[in-house]
């Protein structure tokens, strides 16, 4: 296990599904973590006339509600519902870069895990939580080889376990643990990124992994390995907005919002042909293995973006679990600074454009 804690971009990566955040990570060095969390220190610009809106897409634009309204797949027109265009800013390998994006006014909506919200409420970046999830008890996994005589967390004491430090996956790797007794201090911790792990998993110069979907269960089913029982996801999602846009166009982000969650709920109830949408845009490349995974997981409901359908407001469990997950970091060194993560979503600016997406969310 590392002797220094990570940074910012690597610590947050946690969408690197995909290959190096490359220019993208190297930007986050702005977003650095201050002791002082006090929100609303960005000055927001004069309200003026919509004319029109960036959607940033996180990741592949596969499966997921991104990709369905910039295709216009399952009779969506978000621009006419809108009223003004929709450009869709593309590059971003994780939620970490859109919240660079946000802070640098280039975005003004987007998905952010809420390990990436609470690098932006520390680095004062102006982004408002507009409505939250749980990601999916089940989009974790911790990989062994077939054969392998880790079958519980206690068995893992000891052992080589490979994980992206600062993910998802590490905050459902410590809440394992901790259902044996054990802590990171208790493995032989590697941090590596996805691709890395999964070359050291499949060449066996580590005893498990630990990812999220799909990666994982591709991994899964191309090395024939075993997931572990019990491990699960504890981690929130979000979608949020540039305060600009927030504020000044409440009831197009309110759309948004709304759009965002039928769109998931679409893909929810067909599941076939929002695959096929997706492979008939040339999604998959050649991969049929690819395929059948993402419509496997769709089915399953084991994707990030499966729980959007269930989009809602900040509840008291969101900043709950947040706020968690904020702490276990602090503790393992990964957030030099303890982020209040409650004030800031609690906080009392935010009540009007929570009431206008509440009431759209109610149609």
């Amino acid at each position: 296990m590392p002797s220094h804690p990570a940074t910012p971009a690597r610590a947050l990566d946690r969408r690197s599904l995909f290959k190096s955040a490359g220019a993208g990570a190297l930007a986050l060095a702005g977003l650095s973590l201050a002791a002082a969390c006090a929100p609303g220190t960005a000055s927001r610009s004069a309200a003026g006339p919509l004319t029109r809106v960036r959607y940033a897409l996180v990741g592949d634009g596969k499966a997921e509600p991104g990709a369905i309204l910039r295709n216009n797949l399952g009779g969506f027109d978000l621009a006419k519902d809108l009223g003004v265009p929709v450009e869709w800013p593309t590059g971003f390998p994780a939620s970490l870069p859109v919240m660079e994006a946000i802070k640098s006014g280039s975005v003004d909506f987007s998905f952010a895990t809420a390990t990436a919200l609470i690098y932006a409420i520390g680095g004062h970046v102006p982004v408002v939580p507009l409505a939250s999830y749980p990601l999916p008890s089940n989009e974790v996994d911790i990989l062994v080889p077939r054969g392998s005589s880790i079958k519980t967390a206690a068995d893992l004491k000891g052992r080589k376990v490979a994980d992206q430090r600062g993910t998802t996956g590490t905050y459902s790797l410590v809440k394992y643990l901790q259902s044996a007794g054990l802590t990171l201090r208790d493995i032989d911790y590697a941090n590596l990124t996805a691709a890395d792990a999964e070359a050291a998993f499949a060449q066996g110069k580590v005893d498990a992994w630990i990812s999220w979907q799909p990666t994982v269960e591709l991994a899964k089913r191309k090395h024939d390995a075993i997931a572990l029982p019990s491990v699960k996801t504890y981690d929130y999602a979000f979608f949020v907005a540039s305060e600009d846009f927030a504020f000044n166009h409440p009831q197009a982000a309110a759309t948004l919002v709304r759009e965002v969650r039928d769109a998931q709920r679409w893909i929810d109830a067909n599941p076939d042909n929002a695959v096929a949408a997706f492979a008939g845009l040339g999604g998959f490349g050649h991969s049929e293995l690819e395929q059948q995974v993402y419509l496997d997981l769709l089915k399953a409901r084991r994707l990030s973006y499966s729980g959007a359908g269930e989009l809602g407001a900040v509840d008291t469990a969101a900043i709950r679990g947040t706020q968690d997950l904020a702490d276990n970091f602090h503790n393992l060194g990964v957030y030099p600074d303890r982020v209040d993560v409650t004030a800031w979503l609690q906080d009392s600016r935010f009540d009007s454009i929570k009431s206008t997406v509440a009431q759209a969310l109610a149609n």
